[in-house]
């Protein structure tokens, strides 16, 4: 073993009655596994809370939409955009839809709603949010909210009837009576208490589109790959059509998480940096608590270099050791919280019921590596104090 490191080890290790160095070097480590746990569990959270948001949005809007600029009607094949499709590599799912503002009426309550028809190759995922009945399209049936029928006093099998907003002024009504097939709840609350989703046919008939479409949605298996997709339609689609990322059309949600990233950040790494400045004390108590050590090592000729060393090895120890230990105890939190949920949050208020934490260990790696560079750094001030220790001053009383 490198002597240098022997000795840091050794001084850490330190079980001399009355010595300090020992609790001071477990202490730094602690300090330092704290100030790390918290970062992680940190971005663990902020990367969950993401995640959620993103694919709860993404299974109701889809990756991308194209619709007319004016959300007028639009023919139900769009060459191009087929071409555009079939070229890319990613595996893409596209399905037709039809949205239209209606009211929703069971005997005197009604409710104003947003009717959305979909294909069937696009409704797969409502079946993750089925709370209650079946995932039917075919018919009549339709699919609605659970808190919106919470509100209505409505239950499965129910007969509603649908109008079309658009003609309740008029003097020719357009109306269809459904059965409520299923409920679904994702805990968004703009989303359960106003959607409602039917067949393509029987939305073509309800808004009398006479076989156009709203516009079409597409999902991607590769998330990476969505915007390169964008790119490529917007480029290839011109005027009527517009082509919308579901980030795009949450723009203000995602550029708020994404602000609010920095800030949290920059709080919890201060909480980092307080363990790192704690090396520093811990260095600098170690060099009081052996300064006739380190005079007899002098005395004997070892090279400024090698003591260099001994407290540089100290630092990056400490700090390989702090943040191994940080690192675990965020992973270990992490999975309880996960698969235990010991921490709740309204749903009303965050969208889910429980704090997410998504593990990435490049953030983990990051960590480790920033970490354990600043320790190194946080040992050169003591390091120097050590290397200004006169041999004859160390062992004048001695």
């Amino acid at each position: 073993m490198n002597f240098p490191f022997y000795l840091s080890i050794r001084y850490l290790r330190s079980t001399q009655k009355g010595s300090f160095t020992r609790v001071a070097g477990i202490l730094s480590v602690a300090g330092l596994t704290v100030g790390i746990a918290a970062l992680l569990i940190t971005l663990f959270i902020l990367n969950g809370f993401e995640r959620v948001i993103s694919q709860k949005i993404a299974d109701f809007d889809g990756h991308i939409r194209i619709r007319h600029f004016l959300s007028n009607p639009i023919n139900p094949e769009i060459a191009r955009m087929d071409s555009v499709i079939s070229s890319f590599n990613s595996g893409v799912t596209q399905s037709r839809y039809i949205q239209g503002p209606a009211l929703l009426r069971k005997g005197k309550s009604a409710e104003g709603v947003i009717v959305e028809g979909i294909e069937s190759v696009g409704a797969t995922f409502i079946r993750n949010m089925l709370v209650a009945g079946k995932v039917s399209l075919v018919g009549n049936d339709i699919i609605i909210g659970e808190r919106l029928a919470t509100q209505l006093g409505l239950s499965i099998g129910e007969k509603v009837v649908l109008f079309d907003i658009v003609t309740l002024r008029g003097s020719k009504k357009r109306l269809k009576q459904f059965t409520i097939a299923g409920f679904f709840h994702s805990g968004m609350r703009e989303y359960d208490n106003s959607l409602v989703f039917t067949s393509l046919n029987q939305a073509d008939a309800l808004f009398a589109m006479d076989g156009k479409v709203s516009g079409y949605i597409l999902r991607g298996n590769d998330l990476d790959s969505i915007h390169v997709l964008s790119e490529r339609l917007e480029s290839s689609l011109s005027y009527p059509y517009m082509v919308m990322t579901w980030k795009e059309k949450n723009r203000a949600l995602f550029k708020w998480m994404d602000i609010q990233r920095w800030p949290i950040m920059f709080i919890f790494g201060l909480i980092a940096l307080v363990g790192v400045v704690n090396i520093i004390s811990a260095l600098a108590m170690i060099i009081v608590d052996k300064t006739r050590q380190i005079g007899i090592l002098k005395s004997l000729g070892i090279s400024q270099g090698q003591l260099k060393q001994v407290f540089l090895a100290n630092g990056l120890i400490i700090g390989v050791a702090g943040a191994l230990g940080g690192s675990l105890l965020a992973l270990v939190l992490a999975w309880l919280q996960n698969n235990f949920k010991l921490i709740t949050v309204p749903e009303d208020v965050y969208f889910m019921d429980f704090i997410p934490m998504d593990v990435t260990f490049l953030n983990i790696m990051v960590v480790i590596f920033i970490s354990t560079i600043c320790a190194i750094l946080a040992a050169l001030w003591p390091t120097v104090r050590a290397e200004k220790i006169e041999p004859a001053e160390a062992l004048k009383y001695e």
